[in-house]
């Protein structure tokens, strides 16, 4: 449930409104407005990456996973909202509707990855190590209802009242943060806070622990080989997924696709997402999660460079249904490869236990170079990633993970006072 509550954020702020709101109303400038985006997603996730280890730290050692992840989805939800004040405060084109903008996002948008991160670690809690594919996979599949609903509601009311020119998309911001807001109640009412080591007791300060931590994630590197092998492989082709996420909507408008087709374009996108997702969800656990992987990989590969080809061969006037059709293989490469990075990263960690780069380069190379070499560097981030991903080995990943638990459970036994564990 909190997949779909979030979703309205994911959708209509990164993907498929406020970026074209950002560039064509704030910035008014579409040029200058694709190098600013790329910058302000950017941003935020290289504060987030800077962040997390801290915010890790808290969650374990106070024992406060589900309190962090509502609170970062409240406030998530209220700057949101507050993106819909820009046209009553500044006027569009100002540097102080820029800042303003930029502002707000790069906040919203920290709180929603760090709050994204914390959902991630309930995974190992409401699942089993047979199942954990499955939930992720159902997890997935919710965000991608929620995402027909709201995209029901957009196309519905942009239809009825007009709403079709970017000037008049506010009241979509406060949708998003209403929606936001509202999907959070099941989550807050029904999961039990999971259960966390106890923090060490020699620390003063949290920063201390999150120092603390880090340190030992380096000093048992060794163990978890697998597990750092497939993060530099998720950290390379997690550059081209979140590029696409961020550039979705502004590369649909560079083919002519605005207004309210945008909107049956990324409901045709989400519809081909959410049946992958749930697809997924019935092979993943046998097939593997790296088989899995691999193969949506192949299927990003093959869609970046058939936009590549278009743009190479029709660069200025390429027609509507050529991207209409490759919109389809991004929706099932969106839908499958989210699921299995969960299960993969769950997989090889214990049981208790970033596109930043992508985006600000695809952006830059876009606004300054062109639609051709900046979608040449996003066919480059999967390719690279699926490389490095043939290097990772599951099962001794798997064997890791479950050798660390062993050791734990005989530590408890044996010194059972000095591995408390939280209520």
């Amino acid at each position: 449930m909190y997949d779909l509550a979030n979703q309205s954020f994911t959708l209509l702020i990164i993907t498929v409104l406020f970026p074209i709101y950002f560039r064509e109303v704030v910035v008014a400038d579409p040029q200058r407005g694709d190098a600013l985006w790329s910058i302000a997603v950017s941003a935020a996730l290289f504060v987030v990456v800077l962040l997390s280890p801290i915010l890790g730290a808290v969650a374990d050692c106070k024992g406060a996973r589900k309190s962090l992840l509502l609170g970062t989805g409240v406030v998530c939800a209220g700057l949101t909202m507050a993106l819909s004040l820009l046209g009553t405060l500044t006027a569009g084109g100002t540097a102080a509707a820029v800042v303003a903008a930029m502002t707000i996002f790069i906040f919203a948008n920290i709180v929603y990855q760090l709050g994204e991160n914390l959902l991630a670690s309930f995974l190992p809690s409401v699942s089993t190590p047979r199942t954990i594919g499955r939930v992720s996979a159902i997890g997935w599949t919710m965000g991608y209802v929620g995402a027909l609903g709201l995209l029901i509601v957009t196309l519905g009311t942009m239809l009825a009242f007009g709403w079709t020119d970017p000037v008049s998309w506010r009241p979509y911001f406060v949708l998003a943060g209403v929606w936001f807001l509202l999907g959070m109640i099941a989550p807050a009412l029904v999961p039990r806070e999971p259960a966390c080591d106890a923090p060490p007791t020699w620390h003063a300060t949290l920063a201390g622990a999150a120092v603390s931590r880090l340190q030992e994630t380096v000093r048992n590197a060794a163990h978890f080989k697998q597990l750092f092998r497939f993060l530099l492989a998720f950290l390379i082709y997690g550059f081209g997924v979140q590029t696409m996420i961020a550039f979705a909507s502004i590369l649909a408008s560079d083919f002519g696709i605005e207004g309210s087709m945008l909107i049956v374009f990324v409901l045709q996108l989400t519809i081909t997402a959410g049946a992958t997702a749930a697809i997924t969800s019935r092979f993943q656990d046998r097939l593997g999660a790296k088989r899995t992987i691999s193969i949506f990989l192949c299927v990003w590969i093959v869609s970046t460079l058939a936009l590549l080809a278009v743009k190479v061969v029709m660069p200025t006037s390429p027609p509507q249904w050529l991207f209409w059709t490759i919109g389809n293989g991004i929706g099932v490469g969106l839908g499958g490869i989210g699921t299995a990075r969960r299960t993969m990263v769950g997989r090889f960690s214990p049981s208790r236990r970033a596109g930043a780069i992508g985006v600000l380069a695809f952006g830059q190379v876009k606004a300054w170079v062109g639609d051709a070499a900046s979608l040449g560097l996003l066919t480059g981030f999967f390719v690279v990633g699926l490389a490095l991903l043939m290097r990772v080995n599951e099962t001794a990943g798997v064997r890791a993970a479950k050798r660390v638990d062993r050791d734990r459970e005989r530590a408890d036994r044996v010194h059972p006072a000095e591995h408390p564990v939280a209520d």
